[in-house]
């Protein structure tokens, strides 16, 4: 079971998104991402005003359809699926595991690419922000048993100000039809495109696992 800080809790938050000037809409998504994410990551919290900055800079409710690209696998990726619908299930999330912390959103396209935004970290924008900017670094100076709740207290109040936006343009991947193959080596089904040589990528450069054999 997670463990739940003191300054992690929903009241505590609540009363430091007050502080900060968080609206109350964005308040509720805030919370809603913490309990998907199942804590109040600061990445997390950093990736609601994230999204809700690139749902603005589109011009987009958050109804919308998007299509969501994250330069990083950490916290930032549920953000995305909280509050822009993106997710690798419905194939409208993309991760890019480049350690950027920045996404990149944009509205369907018919055509090959799509006009997008994409909101960043802008690091010097952090120096006004200097707990938020030493746990941004990593740096030993940042103490995670005595300062997360002043860090909290700085995102919140940071809100936008840490973050900076460029159109950008995507290149949108259509779906491709495909047919199910028989891998020869493990004797289970994938789509075609997933075979490597004679085998599947399960059995390629994708194995992740040994079976265990039965005794008796």
């Amino acid at each position: 079971m997670q463990v739940v800080r003191p300054e992690e809790t929903p009241d505590v938050l609540k009363a430091s998104m007050n502080k900060g000037g968080v609206t109350s809409q964005l308040q509720q998504e805030i919370l809603n991402v913490s309990e998907f994410h199942t804590y109040p990551a600061p990445g997390v919290l950093i990736g609601a005003f994230m999204v809700d900055y690139a749902r603005e800079l589109l011009g987009v409710t958050p109804e919308r359809k998007l299509y969501g690209v994250c330069e990083t696998p950490k916290c930032l990726p549920d953000a995305l699926q909280v509050m822009a619908h993106c997710t690798t299930g419905n194939n409208r999330l993309k991760v890019v595991p480049i350690g950027k912390f920045a996404i990149t959103l944009n509205t369907p396209s018919d055509g090959e690419t799509a006009d997008a935004v994409r909101v960043y970290v802008d690091q010097k924008k952090l120096k006004s922000y200097p707990i938020v900017d030493i746990w941004y670094a990593n740096s030993p100076a940042f103490n995670r048993n005595t300062m997360k709740g002043q860090l909290f207290d700085e995102i919140f109040r940071a809100g936008r100000n840490i973050l900076s936006s460029e159109k950008v343009r995507v290149t949108v991947k259509k779906k491709e039809k495909w047919f199910s193959v028989t891998c020869p080596c493990c004797g289970e089904t994938v789509p075609d495109y997933l075979i490597e040589g004679d085998r599947c990528t399960a059995c390629g450069s994708m194995k992740y696992y040994e079976r265990i054999p039965i005794n008796g």
